[in-house]
């Protein structure tokens, strides 16, 4: 692989000796890793992600659009050395939080996140890109925890609230070097000057939301790079500028794991903070017929937005109005349906919801063909499904919603998920689970 000769004299001031080994292994394959959501219980018989509990290295790269499952939910396709965010939070958080990643999108840390985090707490992913923000609010919904909002915003956007997240993971835009091998365009775009520049843009977005994080709470600062500036002297510039502790700090490279280029550190705010946010508290709203649906009712609540019927938890639900003032929200906890006068249109959230208790709906399985059909959103003809409404399943898994009028069926799968595919073989394909 050609890499330009300043990106190898940098490398060769960071790592000696071992830059041979590293710019061989730039050659390599990426290796392909899946982490799993707790939707299935799955053990499959796949290498494990040794910092990650529910994560395998498959033995090679399926044709994941052709998997229900993944649409599903079931699974994540997720980069292995940026699993190790779970060994940072399992050593860190130890209690209820509220927490913000910045910069989300595609959804890989929120997931995980959400994965990691007690019930009790709520986790705002956040991305300023709008179309890069949609996927996130995606690949969330697929995920399909209650106590999570997604939301489109700029960093500076949330300072409002004031010593509001105990932990905040700023996975800051970079200049891709540890994406060498995967992304060819990140060496196009390679330079020591945008090295500088993405140096000087993370420095402004960890500033912008400083205010957000309360004392003593806990940054994670992360970026797929190697090289000092954008890393190890960013974290400097964070202990000795807005006051904080490095706990410790880890990198990742091409020639010593089993993984993709990555840095990764945590950091106690040490700094006092003038202001604190008020929320005020609000009374439960009215509870909501769909609402039985989920196994953790109980806990939930209902807000309106609209024509738009949102469960969030009850222990939150100042929290999420708080928010809910001054942000873009895209997803709001679990979006129950959609309220058209006195027709209540369920929402692919709340079939997607890993607290579904499909014992309480009409549901009607599908098999591999007729489930692509389904997510390429084509029109579909089920003569032995009931008549209304009806959750469609996949090996059990909901996939999604359809209204069964009887000679054909409303396919309700979101339009902007649809996979968009050509030349679908006929006969199913090798899957990974």
């Amino acid at each position: 692989m050609q890499v330009p000769q300043d990106f190898i004299l940098q490398m060769q001031d960071i790592l000696k000796d071992e830059t041979p080994d590293f710019l061989s292994a730039l050659d390599e394959k990426s290796p392909v890793s899946v982490r799993l959501n707790n939707k299935l219980k799955l053990n499959p018989d796949y290498d494990k992600v040794e910092h990650c509990r529910n994560a395998f290295y498959l033995p090679q790269r399926p044709h994941f659009t052709l998997d229900p499952w993944l649409h599903a939910g079931v699974y994540y396709v997720q980069e292995a050395s940026s699993m190790y965010l779970e060994k940072i939070v399992d050593k860190y958080v130890k209690s209820d939080v509220n927490i913000l990643d910045l910069c989300a999108a595609p959804g890989g840390k929120s997931t995980h996140l959400s994965s990691l985090i007690s019930p009790n707490s709520l986790l705002v992913s956040n991305e300023m890109m709008p179309q890069r923000a949609f996927v996130l609010a995606e690949n969330m919904i697929k995920w399909g925890d209650a106590n999570t909002i997604v939301c489109n915003n700029k960093p500076k956007d949330f300072s409002f609230a004031d010593s509001f997240f105990d932990v905040i993971l700023t996975d800051v835009p970079c200049s891709g070097e540890g994406m060498f091998r995967k992304e060819p365009k990140a060496i196009e775009d390679w330079s020591l000057n945008n090295v500088a520049m993405c140096a000087q843009r993370q420095k402004q977005i960890v500033r912008d939301v400083w205010n957000t994080l309360k004392e003593n709470g806990l940054l994670i600062y992360s970026t797929c790079t190697f090289n000092t500036q954008e890393d190890e002297d960013n974290v400097r510039w964070i202990e000795s500028e807005l006051g904080a502790e490095c706990m410790e700090s880890k990198h990742f490279y091409f020639h010593k794991n089993r993984g993709e280029g990555f840095f990764i550190a945590a950091l106690r705010k040490i700094s006092h903070n003038i202001n604190t946010c008020r929320i005020k508290a609000h009374k439960t709203e009215k509870t909501h017929t769909l609402l039985s649906n989920l196994t953790n009712a109980y806990d939930l609540t209902i807000i309106r937005r609209n024509d738009s019927v949102d469960a969030v938890p009850y222990n939150k639900l100042s929290e999420y109005k708080f928010l809910s003032e001054k942000l873009n929200i895209l997803k709001h906890g679990t979006k129950l349906c959609v309220q058209k006068g006195k027709n209540e249109i369920p929402d692919i959230q709340l079939a997607l919801s890993k607290h579904i208790d499909t014992s309480k709906v009409n549901k009607f399985e599908l098999d591999w063909s007729t489930s692509i059909k389904y997510l390429k959103k084509e029109a579909l003809r089920l003569d032995d499904a009931p008549i209304g409404y009806v959750l469609l399943t996949y090996r059990s898994v909901p996939l999604g919603w359809v209204k069964n009028i009887g000679d054909r069926c409303n396919n309700l799968y979101p339009n902007e998920w649809r996979i968009r595919m050509n030349n679908i073989p006929n006969e199913q394909c090798e899957l990974p689970f």
